[in-house]
C-alpha cells in the first residue's frame, strides 16, 4: 500500500469517524427529549448502533497509524438537538429523515464498511426514520407542518423550519426588490418607505388568503373523503377488511397475522374508519390538515419577517446613507436565511448563506437599475 493511499484511507476514516459521532450526539439528544419511553429507547438503540460504527472507524484509524480525531458537536447538529428539545423531536424529524436517506449509500463502496455490515444498519435505520416522520406525533405534528407550509409543502413530508425559511425568504427577497426598484428611481420625500410598507402588506396578505384557501380546501377534500369511505365501511366491510389487511403486509406483518389484525380493527366501527383514513387515505381524521386561520396567520407573520428588513432604515430618514444600510441589513438577513436552508440541505454555510446573499442581491439590483432607468427616462 503507497503513503497516498494510506493517507487518504485515513482521511475517509476519519471523516467516518466524524459523521457516525454526529449521529450518536443528534440521537441521544432525541432520546433525552422524547417523552414517549418507547421511542426514548429507540433512539438510544440508534445511538448504540452509531457508536458501534465509530468504534469499528476509530480501530481502522489506529491501525493505519493515524491519531483518533477529537470531537465537537457542529453547529447544525447542535441547532438540531436544540429544537428537538424545545420543541420535541417530531419537529426535526422530517430533516433526519432527508438526510438519512441521501447518505444510506455512503459506505456501499467501502470494503471495511461492508465487512462490518454498516450498509445494512444505514439502510435499516433510513426506513425507520421515514416511518417514524409519518407516524409518530408529538411535539410540532404532521398537521402542523402543513400549516406553515402551504405553497411550499415539500412532497417527501417536509418541515416546518423550511416553511419559516421559505416564508422569510419571500419576504425578503420581493420587498427588497420593490424598495430598491423605487429607490432607483426617486430618493427623494417619502416614496420608498410607503411603497415599501404597501408591498409588505400587499405580500403577506396575499400569501395569508392563498394559505387559507390551501388548508380550508384541504380541510373540505379531506371531510369528503372520510365521508366516502365511512359509506364504503357501511357498504362493503369485507372488501375494507381486504384492503386493510393488505395495507398491514405491506408493512412487513405476515399475511395471518395482518387478517387477525384487520379483523379485529374491523370490529369496532369508530377505529375501523380512523385506521382506514389513517392507512389507506393518510389523513387524520382528528385534525384534517391543521386550521386554516393558523396557517393564514404564520404565512402572514413569516412573510412581514422578512419583508420589514429593507423598510426599515427608511423609517428614520431617506438618502444614500440609509439605502445603504438598507442594503447591508438585507445582506445579513439574507445570509442567516441561508443558514437556516443549511439546516434542511446540509450544505456548506458560507455557500447557502453566500449564495442567497447574492441572488438577493442580484433580484435587487435588477429592479435598481430598472428604477434608474425609468427615473432618466421620465425625468
Amino acid at each position: 500500500m503507497t503513503v497516498e493511499t494510506n493517507q487518504a484511507d485515513a482521511a475517509r476514516y476519519r471523516a467516518n469517524y466524524l459523521a457516525e459521532q454526529e449521529d450518536i450526539y443528534l440521537y441521544q439528544a432525541l432520546a433525552a427529549a422524547e417523552r414517549d419511553a418507547h421511542l426514548a429507547e429507540l433512539y438510544r438503540r440508534l445511538a448504540q448502533v452509531e457508536k458501534r460504527h465509530a468504534d469499528l472507524w476509530a480501530g481502522h484509524l489506529r491501525q493505519s497509524g493515524a491519531a483518533v480525531p477529537g470531537y465537537r458537536p457542529s453547529w447544525r447538529v447542535r441547532v438540531l438537538a436544540r429544537l428537538a428539545r424545545r420543541f420535541g423531536p417530531n419537529l426535526v424529524l422530517p430533516i433526519i429523515t432527508t438526510n438519512e436517506a441521501n447518505t444510506m449509500s455512503e459506505y456501499d463502496q467501502q470494503p471495511e464498511a461492508l465487512e462490518g455490515g454498516l450498509p445494512g444498519d444505514e439502510r435499516s435505520h433510513a426506513r425507520l426514520f421515514n416511518y417514524l416522520g409519518s407516524t409518530v406525533r408529538g411535539g410540532i405534528s404532521g398537521p402542523v407542518l402543513g400549516q406553515l407550509e402551504g405553497r411550499h409543502r415539500n412532497t417527501g413530508g417536509g418541515n416546518a423550519l423550511r416553511a419559516a425559511v421559505l416564508g422569510a425568504s419571500d419576504g425578503l427577497t420581493s420587498n427588497l426588490s420593490l424598495v430598491m426598484g423605487v429607490a432607483g428611481f426617486s430618493l427623494t420625500g417619502h416614496a420608498v418607505l410607503i411603497s415599501g410598507l404597501a408591498g409588505l402588506l400587499a405580500g403577506a396578505s396575499s400569501m395569508a388568503i392563498g394559505e387559507w384557501l390551501s388548508v380550508q380546501s384541504a380541510r373540505e377534500l379531506y371531510t369528503r373523503q372520510i365521508a366516502i369511505e365511512r359509506q364504503e365501511l357501511q357498504e362493503a366491510p369485507a372488501e375494507e377488511e381486504e384492503e386493510l389487511a393488505l395495507i398491514f403486509q405491506a408493512k412487513g406483518i405476515n399475511e395471518a397475522s395482518a387478517r387477525q389484525t384487520a379483523r379485529n380493527v374491523m370490529g369496532q366501527e369508530s377505529s375501523a374508519l380512523d385506521t382506514l383514513a389513517r392507512e389507506e387515505l393518510g389523513i387524520d381524521p382528528e385534525e384534517l390538515g391543521g386550521s386554516a386561520w393558523t396557517a393564514a396567520i404564520t404565512s402572514f407573520c413569516m412573510f412581514a419577517l422578512g419583508a420589514i428588513i429593507p423598510v426599515f432604515p427608511f423609517i428614520f430618514g431617506v438618502g444614500l446613507l440609509f439605502l445603504g444600510i438598507s442594503l447591508a441589513i438585507s445582506v445579513v438577513g439574507f445570509f442567516l436565511i441561508g443558514a437556516g436552508i443549511t439546516l434542511t440541505t446540509g450544505t456548506p454555510l458560507w455557500l447557502a448563506g453566500g449564495r442567497q446573499a447574492l441572488l438577493g442581491l442580484l433580484a435587487a439590483g435588477v429592479t435598481f437599475g430598472l428604477g434608474r432607468l425609468v427615473g432618466g427616462l421620465v425625468g
